[in-house]
């Protein structure tokens, strides 16, 4: 019988606690920096931009690659799962889109503004959402709303092993480390460990 040791998945929860925090903290700083640039003269505006940037390489989007990893091992190495219940599938999709916006939306336009010294409303609404949406999300972790889903299987799986959740620590750290020395953010441990984690998920459903 697989053993997992409580104190490692209670540093799991601890650190995704921490990480989503700090990712709600620095989209809310970004929407803060974004209203200064709109308010302000050029130079005021082309300042807040710049520090805009360099907030969202080196912070927000570490942050959010640590919150987002760490939730997903966190309901594959557990018995809640991805598909069980309402509230993990919903924070689920709502990590992804999140993730999407902050890389393929939110960045670029980060990029531009800095370039150009100067921002939108849109720039300000948009790290106002994603502030807003990570605040909904921790309501949800706390109340756990709405019931389970139809496809929730009636077996529960076997918990991971204690070195999947050392691992989940290990890994953004390691990320973390590596994205400032190369001067932007690399998931790929973290990648690598969610590849390891679905795998070994599918051998555990087969157990259950």
């Amino acid at each position: 019988m697989t053993r997992t040791s409580p104190r490692w998945r209670q540093v799991v929860v601890w650190l995704h606690v921490v990480s989503s925090i700090a990712w709600m903290s620095q989209a809310l700083a970004l929407m803060t920096l974004s209203l200064v640039a709109l308010a302000g003269d050029a130079a005021t505006g082309a300042a807040a931009m710049s520090m805009s940037r360099r907030l969202d390489t080196t912070l927000l989007a570490p942050l959010a690659n640590a919150a987002a990893f760490t939730g997903l091992v966190l309901a594959g190495a557990t018995a809640w799962g991805f598909f069980r219940h309402w509230w993990v599938l919903v924070k689920f999709g709502l990590t992804l889109v999140q993730l999407y916006a902050g890389i393929f939306v939110l960045s670029p336009v980060l990029e531009s503004a800095a370039a150009t010294g100067s921002t939108s409303w849109r720039l300000a609404a948009g790290a106002g959402l994603m502030a807003g949406g990570l605040a909904f999300q921790a309501w949800i972790s706390v109340a756990k709303p709405w019931s389970r889903t139809p496809w929730s299987p009636t077996a529960k799986p076997r918990p991971a092993p204690t070195w999947v959740f050392v691992a989940a620590v290990a890994a953004p750290v390691l990320d973390i480390c590596v994205g400032s020395v190369l001067g932007y953010p690399l998931p790929a441990f973290s990648l690598i460990m969610l590849i390891v984690l679905l795998s070994s998920r599918r051998r555990r459903l087969a157990l259950a």
